[in-house]
């Protein structure tokens, strides 16, 4: 079973924890996963940088300009997870624009996914009926779970028609604004989290943007299977240094 399936069906209150690939050294990569893994975390999520993230704010735009810097890239993230698997069995997911993986070859990306053990995609500017039909075959060929979002501003009807076709969780934005905002929610997240939850979905969902402590935490797990937290943890990592990263795991779980 995909390692995200199997923990979907083990875990509540999901704690996934996002950093961008190549930040903040060149070669951190497998000691974060390794440090995460060793904190208890449920999942992790891997982001390529990109040198246009749309969706993403000042912080981990600006990670992804320094890992670009560093020299880092798609070829040779593949090649630090090379023998990954043989020190965690952590699902991971690769969170990328579709560009840096069209360029690379969407066959050859998710059989290179298959080969160093990434569970999971999320590409937010694939939209699903153009995944369906041009690029699901090699997902599926690989055991790949792509990873649909939704918004507050995505209607109902689309909704459904992500959830029929969602084989992992559904990422659920919690607002219509970049990542790394607030550090709490307002009754108007709140009320978008009531509603999705309303709508029996058959897809776990897990909740990003604006999670970054233990009070907003504890909010989402009332309202979905867990969260998503990335510019806060990149925050503490370019602060406290990998050694640190225990620490922040631990004040958001306890």
């Amino acid at each position: 079973m995909n390692r995200i399936k199997k923990k979907l069906k083990q875990s509540e209150d999901i704690l996934s924890i996002y950093f961008t690939v190549g930040f903040p050294c060149l070669n951190d990569t497998v000691q974060i996963i390794k440090e995460l893994d060793t904190s208890k975390v449920d999942m992790i999520e891997l982001g390529l940088p990109f040198s246009d993230p749309l969706a993403d704010g000042q912080t981990i735009q600006n990670s992804s300009k320094v890992a670009l810097s560093n020299g880092m890239s798609t070829q040779l993230l593949f090649e630090q997870l090379i023998d990954i698997r043989n020190h965690t069995d952590i699902p991971l997911i690769i969170m990328g624009y579709f560009n840096p993986i069209f360029q690379y070859g969407i066959d050859l990306f998710c059989k290179k996914c298959k080969e160093v053990g990434i569970d999971g995609l999320i590409i937010p500017d694939l939209p699903p009926e153009i995944y369906i039909s041009d690029y699901k075959k090699f997902f599926q060929q690989n055991d790949i779970i792509n990873i649909f979002l939704i918004t507050p501003q995505t209607s109902e009807d689309r909704i459904n028609y992500i959830d029929s076709i969602s084989d992992g969780f559904i990422y659920m934005v919690s607002s219509s604004s970049i990542t790394g905002g607030e550090n709490s929610f307002t009754k108007e997240n709140i009320d978008y989290f009531n509603r999705i939850k309303n709508l029996k979905l058959k897809s776990p969902k897990i909740i990003g943007f604006g999670i970054s402590n233990r009070e907003t935490f504890l909010i989402v797990n009332k309202h979905s299977s867990g969260c998503i937290i990335g510019s806060a943890f990149i925050k503490h990592l370019e602060k406290n240094g990998i050694s640190s990263i225990g620490n922040f795991v631990k004040r958001i779980r306890t």
